[in-house]
């Protein structure tokens, strides 16, 4: 399929902007919205970038790694482009939308493709209140903040929270406490992906809590209500021999 259109885009360090001159000298490039797939040249802080950054398009994204970890990319390889995009595996994500009120009345929404949190924002633990599917799980839980993660946002911060790795096809979310002081022995719970969860915020005024999603933050929020969007599909593309599924696998082995 070497008449794939294709368009490249790149961090701003001076490696993913020499690796963007080199593809485009080498390969035919069009408009992001002409493309038939995105090229991403980065790290993983790019891709999930580029993942909102077009993400009404629809259009798949390959990502080449001219970052620190990228987890999220392929091996940066500019030999036989159109043939690797070609023969790529597919991993459809699904981002979570976030709804959120203030304590002063105002209304937010925005998308995450990792993950939700909520985060105190002074010196005082937050006190959260956890509803799943209308349901109280946790009265009260006094915290640093408490997270929801996707399966490709598992890796990421969830990880360095001690919450657990999701499989990318195992259809559930991760919900995770932050630094947890009471109830001190509990770890998180898996849910199923469809999960509506709400964070209700006690003592906001004393106590005041952002949220982010992803890199989006909203300050001093009252309620906080996350679920899946079920209208939106994030579409990457993987070397087979490597792909995302393969490396979220692998991650729960690595020392």
């Amino acid at each position: 399929m070497d008449n794939i259109k294709i368009a490249a885009v790149a961090s701003n360090s001076e490696v993913a902007q020499a690796a963007l001159a080199e593809l485009t000298g080498r390969y035919a490039t069009v408009a992001p919205e002409d493309a038939d797939t995105i090229i991403a040249l980065g790290g993983d802080g790019f891709m999930l970038e580029t993942q909102h950054r077009f993400m009404g398009l629809s259009k798949p994204i390959y990502g080449m790694n001219r970052g620190t970890v990228g987890f999220l990319m392929n091996e940066f390889d500019l030999e036989d482009l159109p043939g690797r995009i070609s023969d790529a595996e597919s991993a459809d994500l699904r981002p979570l939308r976030m709804r959120t009120e203030t304590v002063y009345g105002v209304s937010q929404d925005a998308l995450a493709i990792n993950e939700v949190s909520v985060l105190r924002q002074t010196r005082q633990a937050a006190k959260i209140e956890i509803h799943v599917d209308g349901v109280i799980r946790v009265p009260e839980l006094i915290c640093d903040g408490a997270l929801v993660a996707t399966p490709s946002g598992s890796t990421a911060y969830n990880l360095s929270a001690h919450g657990p790795i999701i499989p990318l096809g195992g259809n559930v979310l991760a919900l995770t406490p932050i630094s947890a002081f009471r109830p001190r022995r509990w770890r998180g719970a898996l849910l199923p992906s469809g999960a509506r969860v709400v964070f209700r915020v006690l003592e906001g005024q004393k106590r005041p809590v952002s949220a982010v999603a992803d890199y989006t933050e909203v300050r001093d929020v009252a309620l906080v209500e996350i679920q899946e969007d079920p209208d939106m599909t994030i579409q990457l593309l993987f070397d087979a021999e490597h792909n995302l599924e393969e490396r979220i696998l692998n991650e729960q082995f690595t020392p």
